[in-house]
């Protein structure tokens, strides 16, 4: 039932989106994020970074944080951290003032096994410990935990949730309404969610953007978003890709960094380069 009433809602997202995307950066009350820009330079600048920074032309970490209005003083969650790819820049911005926190998986979601439940409590152990050693900062900077159980003096006290190329994921394991409902109540009042998601196109198949080809169409996610409570502050085109047609029989996987064809291709797909995405902010809607 709860997929029948997205993919109805869905349908008048379809709609209703051109409006919302023309009306969100004139909504008042957002931090824009003044001054952040310079601590965030020198943050990607750093020369702990050396081996992640060829991805920054693609994953642009200063203008997405900008965007999200992450101010260096903010306690902010990375959902489902993973390789820590950004957690290693946003330790190194956040650890002087700030808070990181790892936000894993709830592990009790059926559709995983022994074995992912395994990787997340490894996952959880392991993580301020490994950003604690790549930043040099303290490892009381940084926590981790899952989204199951979440502890009462947690609740309202995050300003910003990231979530970074993970939606597709979320949804083809049914956990996206219930993952999303634990990060609004981690939210403070006027607290926000960040994400960034592999775009389909508009007029897109549901077979195709359903999740399971990594991309999603961007109006079924803001509706997604407002069913679970939040609303659209504002959008961007910093990650975009033009070069991206988004139907790639292997799906997202065609494209780099995974190159799920292997050597087939390969300049081609090197050449687009990584997926078009979607970057939106949201507020907790009261």
């Amino acid at each position: 039932m709860r997929r029948l009433m997205l993919s109805l809602a869905t349908g008048f997202g379809l709609l209703a989106l051109p409006l919302a995307l023309q009306a969100a950066p004139q909504r008042a009350g957002v931090d824009t994020c003044t001054g952040c820009k310079a601590p965030l330079e020198a943050a990607a600048a750093n020369p702990k970074r050396n081996a992640d920074r060829a991805r920054d032309m693609w994953r642009h970490p200063v203008e997405n944080m900008e965007f999200f209005g992450v101010r260096p003083d903010m306690k902010v969650g990375e959902y489902a951290p993973g390789g820590e790819w950004y957690s290693r820049f946003l330790g190194l911005y956040l650890a002087p003032k700030g808070k990181l926190v790892g936000l894993f998986f709830d592990p009790s979601t059926p559709a995983y096994s022994e074995k992912t439940r395994a990787s997340i409590a490894a996952g959880v152990a392991k993580y301020p410990q490994d950003v604690a050693t790549f930043t040099g900062n303290p490892v009381s900077a940084f926590s981790a935990m899952t989204l199951k159980d979440v502890p009462a003096d947690q609740k309202g006290t995050f300003d910003r949730i990231l979530v970074a190329r993970m939606l597709h994921n979320m949804l083809q394991w049914n956990n996206a309404d219930s993952e999303l409902k634990t990060m609004r109540e981690l939210l403070k009042p006027d607290g926000m969610i960040g994400i960034e998601q592999h775009r389909a196109k508009a007029d897109a198949p549901f077979a195709y953007a359903d999740g399971s080809k990594g991309y999603l169409r961007q109006a079924d996610v803001v509706r997604l978003m407002e069913l679970n409570g939040f609303e659209l502050v504002r959008a961007s085109e910093v990650n975009a890709n033009p070069k991206d047609s988004a139907n790639w029989p292997e799906g997202v996987w065609t494209l780099p960094p995974a190159l799920a064809l292997k050597d087939k291709d390969r300049a081609k797909y090197v050449g687009i380069g990584e997926s078009d995405r979607m970057t939106l902010l949201f507020r907790k809607r009261p």
